[in-house]
């Protein structure tokens, strides 16, 4: 009767330690800080759940302009990876916050035009029919190019390029950051120019195409790992994940292209 009373206890202890087990993460599990220029958190927050599940890890994500992530970088602010544009990266790696070695592209995004849903799609199929769809805008939004979005200061250029310079400056509506197409829902603009993946993230808008191939401008991304992470093995396997299959579907949803082989 003993026997059996402690053999029932010891089933039960052992019965709970089990399920503590199950309950607590793994002792190699880490908190991964990600930063990422904004185009690419949507990509993220897709892949998130499977990569906590796979690894037990969990992301702590969050996203900024590719100028204002370098200042907070250059200002001591801790991550374990950075996803950004090249040009960004070389400057981190110059300072030594970034792991030494060359970075990993992780996907691909041009540039698109949109209208709010209802809207009278204009003409865009050619350089000189997206001029005129241009001039004929009431209002056009973009990203403020001293924000450090990378879109804004290549479409400042191509508005000079274009002969329209000083007619665009009546007519431009510099977003801060954040999502550009949200300004076609508030009514500021009729016309809005973002990288394709961002204007998909808004409801109510309507994407009417990229920029014509002859003026398109392709954001590149890239992921670095921190030099001073604790947690390299799990930034790298996030890397892997980025890159993987699964990523290159999500990536296409979402209006980017993946890596170049």
């Amino acid at each position: 009767m003993i026997a059996s009373r402690i053999f029932k206890s010891a089933r039960l202890q052992l019965a709970l330690l089990l399920t503590l087990a199950c309950a607590s993460p793994p002792a190699s599990a880490a908190t991964i800080t990600v930063l990422t220029a904004g185009a690419f958190k949507p990509v993220l927050m897709a892949l998130k759940g499977d990569f906590e599940s796979a690894g037990g890890h969990s992301l702590l994500v969050d996203n900024d302009t590719a100028g204002a992530l370098v200042k907070r970088i250059a200002g001591g602010e801790r991550f374990d990876l950075v996803i950004l544009p090249p040009s960004a990266l070389e400057a981190l790696a110059k300072s030594g916050r970034i792991a030494a070695g060359p970075s990993v592209e992780v996907a691909r995004v041009g540039i698109g035009v949109a209208v709010a849903a209802g809207a009278a799609k204009p003409n865009i199929s050619t350089v000189p029919a997206f001029r005129q769809a241009l001039l004929d805008a009431r209002k056009v939004a973009f990203i403020d190019p001293a924000s450090g979005g990378s879109s804004g200061p290549y479409l400042l250029r191509l508005f000079e390029q274009l002969g329209i310079g000083e007619e665009m400056k009546a007519k431009s509506v510099p977003v801060p950051g954040g999502l550009v197409a949200n300004r076609l829902l508030s009514g500021e603009a009729d016309l809005a120019l973002h990288q394709i993946s961002e204007i998909l993230a808004v409801k109510g808008v309507v994407l009417v195409g990229p920029l014509p191939a002859e003026i398109q401008n392709e954001t590149v991304y890239a992921a670095a790992i921190a030099a001073d992470t604790q947690h390299r093995a799990a930034a790298q396997a996030l890397i892997g994940a980025l890159t993987g299959p699964k990523a290159a579907k999500v990536l296409l949803e979402m209006g980017m292209l993946p890596p170049r082989p």
